[in-house]
């Protein structure tokens, strides 16, 4: 994409309205607009990156074997009273009457409709197990919506569900979105925590979540600080071994990390002293096994082997997807503004033409841009009649972790820079060589993740 035909409306000054980082460089860097108290526009770059991490998670999604599909955003009330929310979920939930006075919902999460797709579909044993899933707009009218796309009152949301025979397999099912959310989390360049948490308005017995540490989190949580040198990294993991998910759930939930609404002071004081840790964290997502919760008043029940009926163990799952791009910035950023994960930038290399309108450096910067998208990759392309500082200024704001700049002086000798946005590290090479550099690099991200032209 070339700047000079691109929407990025960024602001040279800070946003009185926001609170925090990620809220003050989304503005800042023309990612979103908001449209009411908690309600957001998505302009092209804050779509683009929306997108990017949409994709990581269909993707890891698809490898654990869930299958993808889409509820509406509004529900019929009646299915709430089947399960006995619809008056527990209070004031946060908005409630709407059609034209025929029929009581509807914009849904919140989605239990009670996906059990109803299960129950009218499927009534066999040899169905199971199933996981179902989609990414879908939610709404929950927070009180005091604050801090941007992190505590909004519209957001993009996965939530899957899992149908399962008996309580063990419903077990392994919570154990494989586990292994599956640490995998999502890290290729989007996060170490997500998962925590022993509370069930809150969803219910189960069994339940984590995962909170990025970050200053400006809502949550102050405890924990172990080994738990902190544990990363998933390439290992395979076949998620129908049981043995497989279970070691990786105890690998990560054996140390001790909880939030404070189930921390526990004498479990803690069981932890070397100097281990000990405080924080703050930001929740990127939580799975739940709540058993026969919705299953048993809303008749979702299967013919077992020996013929009877029995209600299904269920599960859900949920990745606040809009949310993470917000705790993303947050553990990602400097002063001069966001320093964007290879695995989740909107664009993956900036080209800084130093010289708009001189021959050679036209003709090199074309030469690069069309060579790095004939690679499969996504330049931005800064074609814009400026000083090179305000190009050089743009380009640390949007935080594109990889920059090429092309000037003059530097292609008499035939060399352009490479920068690196997380180091500020220059090299000079050939504009062959950046292109191979940058190609190598994204490699490993474009070998699993589509690329979003």
């Amino acid at each position: 994409m070339r700047l000079s035909r691109y929407f990025l409306p960024v602001l040279k000054e800070d946003p009185k309205e926001a609170q925090i980082v990620s809220h003050r460089l989304m503005l800042r860097a023309g990612m979103i607009k908001q449209q009411t108290a908690g309600i957001y526009s998505w302009l092209p770059m804050g779509f683009k990156v929306l997108r990017r991490i949409e994709q990581i998670v269909h993707e890891e999604q698809a490898r654990a074997g869930h299958i993808p599909m889409l509820m509406p955003t509004l529900q019929p009330a009646d299915l709430w009273r089947e399960s006995g929310r619809y008056d527990d979920y209070g004031e946060e939930m908005l409630r709407i009457k059609d034209r025929n006075k029929r009581d509807l919902l914009y849904g919140p999460t989605n239990e009670e409709m996906i059990t109803d797709i299960f129950r009218s579909h499927v009534g066999s044993y040899k169905d199971l197990p199933l996981t179902l899933y989609h990414i879908q707009w939610k709404f929950r009218d927070e009180i005091r919506p604050r801090f941007g796309v992190m505590r909004g009152r519209e957001f993009l949301m996965k939530d899957g569900y899992n149908f399962d025979l008996t309580k063990e397999d419903a077990l392994h099912a919570y154990n494989r979105h586990l292994v599956s959310y640490l995998r999502s989390y890290e290729r989007m360049g996060l170490q997500a925590i998962p925590m022993r948490a509370d069930g809150g308005p969803i219910g189960g017995d069994y339940t984590h979540e995962f909170l990025v540490l970050a200053e400006t989190g809502e949550s102050e949580v405890f924990y172990d600080s080994q738990i902190t040198d544990l990363t998933f990294g390439d290992r395979q993991i076949d998620y129908d071994n049981v043995a497989e998910c279970q070691a990786v759930l105890e690998e990560f939930t054996s140390r001790y990390a909880r939030t404070d609404e189930t921390h526990d002071e004498a479990v803690y004081a069981e932890v070397p002293e100097e281990r000990r840790r405080t924080a703050r964290g930001i929740e990127v997502g939580q799975i739940f096994y709540f058993g026969t919760k919705y299953s048993e008043p809303m008749g979702a029940t299967v013919r077992g082997a020996d013929g009877a009926q029995v209600p299904v163990h269920m599960g859900s799952h949920g990745i606040g997807v809009s949310r993470l791009l917000g705790a993303i910035i947050e553990a990602n950023h400097d002063d001069k503004g966001i320093i964007w994960p290879e695995g989740v930038t909107p664009f993956h290399v900036g080209i800084v033409n130093l010289k708009q309108g001189d021959n050679s450096t036209d003709a090199a910067c074309d030469a690069i841009y069309a060579e790095l998208q004939a690679r499969g990759l996504d330049p931005l392309y800064d074609d814009r009649d400026e000083r090179a500082g305000a190009k050089f200024a743009s380009m640390d704001l949007i935080g594109l972790p990889w920059r090429i700049t092309v000037g003059p002086r530097g292609l008499t000798t035939n060399k352009v820079e490479l920068t690196s946005r997380r180091t500020g590290q220059t090299e000079e090479l050939s504009p062959q060589e950046a292109i191979a550099r940058i190609a190598q690099i994204y490699q490993p991200v474009l070998g699993v993740t589509v690329a979003d032209k």
